[in-house]
């Protein structure tokens, strides 16, 4: 007996596919996800009201102080004991995003703060109003040189959704998974899910470690 064989791997090929296409489809939407609730988060951590300011601060260290697995299975298994109960690719998406949002926060906040102090200085003597402050002079500053940073987060949330495997949502690994628990066969299912995974990843931060000696200047 072989212990590779390519007619099962022919087979299984398209299911590996499909979680693969599922798995790059998680991974954008989340990051969409993180991206906004983090920038909220950001923004929130400036605000000169102590109560937004506390929560928005405690919601980053809470969901960094927390594993991701743990926060999957909250909303996935504990959840429904309260009557919240959603199907596990939205809870999936969701939870990740969410996650990754606590770390976007801090990337954010380190931006806005390595802005110049004339920046706000002459937003204020214009008497500009806040949220045209932020959204038209501060983030767009700040975003910039953190880029790289939120590139290299990407990677890793893409690499990460493979946990939602745990709650019952076959993207690449939970259908690799499925595959050799249906067939006894595990190796070749999760080779070709590490050798996609990292088809995507190296490439990837290649790119990214290249856009980054383009986007922060040497010092």
């Amino acid at each position: 007996m072989n212990i590779w064989d390519n007619n099962f791997v022919a087979q299984i090929f398209p299911d590996l596919w499909n979680g693969f296409l599922l798995t790059l489809w998680i991974t954008f939407v989340a990051f969409v996800i993180s991206l906004a609730v983090g920038l909220v988060m950001a923004v929130l951590r400036f605000i000169r009201i102590p109560v937004v300011s506390h929560l928005a601060a405690f919601y980053v260290s809470f969901v960094r102080g927390t594993p991701l697995l743990v926060q999957a299975y909250i909303a996935y298994f504990v959840l429904p004991y309260f009557g919240i109960a959603f199907d596990p690719l939205p809870t999936g998406i969701v939870v990740l995003g969410l996650n990754y949002s606590a770390y976007t926060a801090e990337v954010y906040r380190s931006g806005i703060e390595q802005l110049p102090q004339g920046q706000w200085e002459a937003a204020k003597a214009l008497s500009l109003p806040a949220a045209r402050t932020w959204f038209r002079i501060v983030v767009p500053q700040a975003v910039r040189p953190i880029i790289p940073v939120l590139g290299n987060y990407l990677i890793m949330m893409f690499k990460d959704s493979a946990i939602l495997s745990s709650i019952t949502i076959l993207e690449l690994m939970g259908t690799s998974l499925q595959i050799g628990s249906n067939f006894y066969r595990y190796l070749e299912p999760i080779t070709i899910a590490g050798l996609l995974y990292l088809a995507v990843s190296f490439p990837c931060s290649l790119l990214i470690r290249r856009l980054e000696h383009r986007l922060v200047p040497a010092h």
